[in-house]
């Protein structure tokens, strides 16, 4: 998928709601060479996702191994919207807390006072994190009206073949 491509599939209206989400599916190859797929706290800083881990994180060894990822953003509403994102992790080992990790749990239901103590808990807790960096490469945004599943519309191209024969 071209470059371009990718930012008009993100670009459209319902892609930007879907990556102001709060969480993604992370899903990669494991140390033992099987799938994982977990769900992550992340932020779209416009050209990037940014997820936040501990340093000491199962899913970092793997990611370093074999750092190719696929992102889904989706609803829990019939129909589901759905945003589909592959690309390349990057991994970015910080001292502190980044900004982005304070961010993305920002739309937690919290009080003023629960979010000092979080942000409280977080900061004595952690003395580092790792950024888990996406720029994606591809993309698909499926709205179940204006988009499909690829083997949906191939069935839907196959039935119209049909109806004109």
């Amino acid at each position: 998928m071209e470059p371009n491509e990718v930012t008009e599939v993100l670009n459209r209206p319902l892609s930007q709601e879907l990556l102001a989400r709060d969480l993604t599916r992370l899903a990669y190859v494991a140390k033992d060479g099987t799938p994982r797929n977990i769900p992550i706290g992340f932020t779209w800083n416009g050209s990037q996702i940014v997820m936040c881990t501990t340093k000491n994180a199962p899913k970092l060894p793997s990611l370093r191994r074999n750092p190719q990822v696929a992102l889904t953003i989706d609803t829990e509403v019939h129909p589901p919207k759905i945003l589909l994102i592959r690309g390349r992790a990057e991994l970015d080992v910080v001292d502190g807390i980044p900004e982005e990790y304070l961010r993305m749990n920002g739309s937690y239901q919290m009080t003023p006072e629960q979010r000092t103590v979080w942000e409280e808990q977080v900061h004595a807790l952690y003395d580092g994190m790792v950024r888990i960096v996406v720029t994606p490469t591809w993309a698909k945004l499926i709205d179940f009206e204006t988009t499909m599943p690829t083997a949906v519309e191939e069935l839907m191209r196959r039935q119209e073949e049909r109806r004109r024969a």
